[in-house]
């Protein structure tokens, strides 16, 4: 027998680079370029042609006689991107046979682990025997067994196996995982992409849970394999008890689908299907859903909601065991160029309440935006236009006077222009911005209010049946000026033109005239107009900076804004219609606005003054606060607030007075998590509050905290009769690590009732999730009381079992 030795202690250097050049030689002719193990599913990987093999080892030992050449000592092999890690590795050349010993690892170039002491394989890796296995993938699954053996290159079998998600302890490594799987055999498949578990028993925190005598899951480095996904469970009172289970088909790289079908006790099969489909630049879904109810009428007490016909309606056509109810709903986007974005999100179904009723995913919202869009952004200009229309879900007959369906619009279609040049104007910013809508409502939206010591209702008209359009294009330029004295001074020059018209029914022309009447107005409801609002702007600030002895440092703005316009056209009687500009909302956020209308139906006319100072404040502690607080001025011509419109919006805003009410926001917040503030609305004689908010929070372990109150004081004219105080507490605290138990409640002080309340228990580590919720509503009106209880686990790479939604938010 003849050996070559080279030893390793003065000349390790030079024997590391001879072990290279000539174990690498030797393979080379022996061994039919193998490549190490991608994952132990599919060991057998092609790597980049051309690649070379790297050898480094302490020593190299050739024995002729067994044909063998054998390294020890730090051995390091790097072929195609995948490493081997051993104290010795002998290569047989008879046998064809390669043997890793002594701390075994192999990395992969998807950075897959395998980690043994002993790794016996055929030079092909095709087939190979493993003695101790610990087996670590990319997303953080774990392997583990007593022996492992590989057949035909494609199929590893683990003999006493364990496997699991869940990270290993690194305090206590020998500590039972959350959950795991063992089993007498594990079988991966890296031709299927198939993990089959034989004889398995389901381990939670150490405990046997249940015994499996056979499943199977998706290879967990696979994103995407059809197979059944794991059940839910789904309780609702006028479905009964529901069992959803899944079938996902991954037919393509690029499109997939998934069927579903549930069983209620109470409706009989629902079946889902949906088709998705991806592209290079966006993807779209399509899905269809439908059952033949067997008890149509559990959805609505029946008797209660006659039609006018005599019949008794309700959401399922009550009469018909057998009515098909169903949905067809899609969603896609796309972009066109790195400018320009298209898409849609679409929905159809038999009644307005299918979607909702049976919670469709994607689909179930009680009120769903069905629209169609296309969206550009360049810059600082921006084009999106869009045609919209709204699904109000909801269990009230159509033919009920409480039903919303028939009174939301049809919006064909909605367009938004803005556009910033990038050269200045004059020294200043110029700014256009353009918009358009076309609306078409079936039914007319009214409503009528009950005002203090009035004996006649006051009406309110928020949509009228027909179709109405406007255009409106804006224009600001506006420039600042700093003085030597460090005052701001921005002049603003502002013009705005709308053309209008509209297509009234007679039924909303009827309720037009009844609201001028008891309003003591006059109706003058246009078909066609146009307006325009020039104004004439100067802002002034003076911010002032100061320090303090303490280190802290503050900044005090006193500000004030003069707008010259002349009267908004075509309002005190009743003359347009307003369907964007329905909400009012005066405080500190908005006193400082140009226009504070929410939309372009109603402009602010008159001239007005906004006075006030802005405040901020830093200290060394972390600490911060800052403050707004001041006034607004209706200082010639007439006030748009205080003139009505078919929804009363200046009503009670706090605007509609020659001095506004005053508005203040005061807020703090300091390093540690706590965060508060106090906003509100004060009457500008007797200070008394008109609107207020209170909000406080704390967010950190093992206690997050959260409080809010609001008060809003009565509106009749816009349709609140009476005052609202509403106080919203919350809270979570960690119990342990990882578990957690948290709350909310809403309490409507005015009515003296809970509104809603929920309380929840949950438990979350990387590799596991659990949540159980049970929350309470009740009916403002009714105060009827409904319950939900919902619950989902949650085992990474398994998947999730428990109901749909959960009942109560969680507070983070």
């Amino acid at each position: 027998m003849r050996e070559a030795f080279l030893p390793s202690n003065r000349q390790a250097g030079l024997a590391r680079l001879y072990a290279a050049t000539a174990l690498a030689c030797v393979l080379a002719y022996a061994v039919p370029a193998p490549a190490l193990a991608q994952d132990v599913g599919d060991m057998a990987t092609s790597v980049p042609s051309g690649s070379q093999m790297l050898l480094a080892a302490d020593t190299l030992v050739y024995n002729n006689d067994n044909q063998t050449v054998t390294a020890v000592g730090g051995v390091q092999i790097d072929y195609g991107g995948n490493r081997l890690v051993a104290q010795r590795v002998e290569y047989n050349r008879n046998t064809k046979r390669m043997v890793a010993s002594g701390n075994v690892e192999v990395i992969n170039s998807d950075g897959t682990k395998i980690n043994s002491q002993h790794i016996d394989i055929t030079d092909d890796f095709a087939d190979g025997f493993v003695n101790a296995l610990r087996v670590e993938t990319i997303d953080k699954a774990y392997f583990a067994a007593e022996s492992a053996e590989r057949m035909g290159g494609v199929l590893t079998t683990f003999h006493n196996g364990v496997y699991t998600a869940c990270e290993p302890c690194e305090d206590k490594p020998d500590k039972a995982p959350t959950w795991r799987v063992k089993a007498k055999k594990i079988i991966w498949n890296g031709e299927k992409k198939t993990v089959r578990f034989e004889n398995a028993n389901f381990e939670f925190f150490g405990f046997p849970l249940a015994y499996l005598p056979a499943f199977e899951i998706a290879d967990p480095t696979v994103k995407r394999k059809s197979g059944f996904l794991i059940p839910s469970i789904i309780y609702k009172s006028d479905l009964g008890v529901g069992v959803k289970v899944p079938y996902y088909l991954a037919l393509a790289p690029t499109y997939d689908l998934t069927v579903t079908g549930t069983g209620y006790t109470k409706q009989g099969f629902l079946g889902e299907a949906e088709w998705r489909q991806r592209f290079n630049n966006g993807e779209y879904s399509l899905k269809i859903a439908g059952i033949h109810q067997q008890n149509p009428d559990a959805f609505l007490d029946t008797t209660a909601f006659p039609s006018s016909s005599g019949h008794n309606v309700n959401s399922g056509s009550a009469g018909d065991p057998n009515k098909f109810r169903g949905m067809m709903g899609t969603q896609g986007q796309f972009a066109i160029n790195s400018r320009w974005n298209f898409g849609w999100d679409v929905l159809l179904q038999t009644d307005k309440n299918f979607s909702n009723t049976y919670g469709i995913e994607k689909y179930n919202s009680s009120v769903h935006q069905s629209s169609v869009y296309l969206t550009g952004l360049n810059g600082r200009n921006y084009f999106d236009v869009r045609a919209m229309h709204f699904d109000v879900q909801e269990d009230t007959p159509d033919d009920n006077a409480s039903a919303r369906s028939g009174q939301q619009p049809w919006v064909l279609p909605s367009l938004d222009y803005a556009y910033i040049p990038d050269a200045s104007v004059a020294g200043g910013q110029l700014s256009l911005n353009v918009n358009a809508r076309v609306i078409r409502r079936d039914d007319v939206d009214e409503t009528f209010v009950e005002p203090y010591n009035a004996l006649t209702p006051t009406q309110r008209v928020r949509g009228i049946e027909g179709e109405s359009g406007r255009l409106t294009a804006e224009a600001e330029w506006k420039r600042s000026f700093v003085t030597d004295g460090g005052l701001v001074l921005t002049p603003l020059l502002a013009l705005q033109g709308d053309v209008d018209y509209l297509n009234a029914s007679s039924a909303s022309l009827d309720a037009i005239d009844r609201m001028a009447t008891h309003l003591g107005e006059q109706d003058d409801m246009r078909s066609s107009f146009a307006r325009y609002m020039a104004t004439a702007g100067l802002e002034m600030r003076w911010p002032v900076l100061f320090s303090m002895a303490s280190g802290s440092s503050h900044v005090i703005e006193p500000m004030a804004q003069v707008f010259m316009r002349p009267n908004e056209q075509y309002v005190g009687g009743l003359s347009v219609p307003n369907e964007d500009a329905q909400s009012m909302v005066f405080d500190a956020t908005t006193l400082f606005e140009r226009d504070k209308f929410s939309g372009y139906d109603r402009v602010e006319g008159g001239s007005r003054a906004n006075v006030g100072f802005r405040y901020s404040g830093s200290y060394n502690n972390g600490w911060g606060t800052n403050a707004i607080f001041g006034q607004s001025y209706q200082i010639g011509g007439e006030n748009s607030f205080a003139a009505p419109d078919l929804v009363n919006v200046g009503a009670n805003s706090g605007l509609d007075t020659t001095k506004s009410d005053y508005v203040g926001l005061f807020g703090i917040n300091s390093p540690n998590g706590f965060a508060a503030s106090v906003s509100g609305r004060f009457d500008e004689q007797s200070f008394e509050i008109r609107r207020a908010e209170v909000k406080a929070a704390y967010s950190g372990l093992p206690v997050s905290l959260s409080a809010k109150y609001a008060f809003i004081q009565a509106q009749p004219l816009y349709g609140f009769t009476t005052d609202r105080h509403e106080v919203t507490l919350g809270a979570s605290t960690h119990l342990a690590e990882n578990w957690r138990v948290f709350g909310t409640g809403t309490y409507d002080l005015q009515q003296s009732l809970l509104v809603k309340d929920g309380v929840g228990f949950a438990y979350n580590d990387s590799c596991f999730t659990y949540l159980m919720t049970y929350s309470q509503s009740r009916d403002l009106n009714t105060r009827e009381v409904s319950q939900t209880i919902g619950f989902n686990l949650s085992f990474r790479t398994l998947g999730d079992f428990g109901s749909s939604t959960s009942a109560v938010d969680t507070i983070q």
